[in-house]
C-alpha cells in the first residue's frame, strides 16, 4: 500500500469532497470534511457515536492508543454534524451504513474502513495523488503547522509523542525546512 500524504492547497480540499459527494455519495464528502477537522484516525472516526458528541465536545476513546480524546468541534464541522442528525434522527452512528436499513433485523453499523478507503482511492487515482483515510489526519496537522510553526502544538492534536514522526507524518520535508531558512532573514 503506498504511503498517502496531506493534501497541501484548499482547491484540491474542496475539489476532493465534491468529486467525493458526486462519485460516490454526500456522506462519503461529509467523511472527508469532517474528517479534515477532527483529525482522528479512520477506525475513530467511523465510530462517532452521536452519544459520544454533546454540544461541541467529541468523547472518544481512541482504538490504537487507548487514550481519550477530548475534541472541541468547530463551527465547519458542527454544521455538516448537525445537518446529518437532522436528516437521520434516529442514526446511532454519525457515519451510518445505510445497508444495515435494508435489512431489519440487522443491528446498526458504521460506514466500513474499506468503502471509505477504496472511495478515497479512487478519488486520488483521478486526481492523480496519493489519498487514503490518513489523508485527513495528516492535512489537518500540516495546516495546524503552516499557521503556528508550533510542532508540540500539532504533536497534541494528534496524539502522538515524537516530534520527528509527528513532522514525517504531516509531510514536512527538507525542502520545506530550507524553504523556512531562506525565506526567515533577520
Amino acid at each position: 500500500m503506498a504511503e498517502v500524504q496531506a493534501i497541501k492547497d484548499n482547491d484540491t480540499i474542496r475539489l476532493i469532497g465534491h468529486l467525493l459527494s458526486i462519485r460516490y455519495h454526500p456522506q462519503m464528502a461529509d467523511v472527508w470534511h469532517i474528517g479534515l477537522n477532527l483529525a482522528l484516525r479512520i477506525s475513530d472516526l467511523l465510530s462517532i457515536r452521536f452519544s459520544d458528541i454533546t454540544d461541541d465536545r467529541l468523547l472518544i476513546r481512541e482504538r490504537k492508543t487507548g487514550k481519550l480524546a477530548n475534541i472541541q468541534i468547530n463551527n465547519k464541522a458542527l454544521e455538516r454534524i448537525n445537518k446529518i442528525r437532522k436528516k437521520h434522527p434516529n442514526h446511532i452512528y454519525l457515519f451510518q451504513s445505510y445497508r444495515c436499513q435494508q435489512v431489519k433485523q440487522k443491528a446498526a453499523q458504521p460506514l466500513s474502513r474499506r468503502a471509505v478507503s477504496m472511495a478515497f482511492q479512487q478519488v486520488g487515482k483521478e486526481l492523480n495523488i496519493a489519498l487514503g483515510t490518513h489523508s485527513m489526519r495528516k492535512t489537518r496537522g500540516y495546516f495546524l503547522y503552516q499557521a503556528t510553526k508550533d510542532i508540540g502544538r500539532v504533536m497534541k492534536m494528534l496524539r502522538h509523542s515524537s516530534e520527528g514522526a509527528t513532522l514525517r507524518y504531516i509531510g514536512i520535508t527538507q525542502d520545506d525546512v530550507d524553504n523556512d531558512f531562506m525565506s526567515l532573514e533577520i
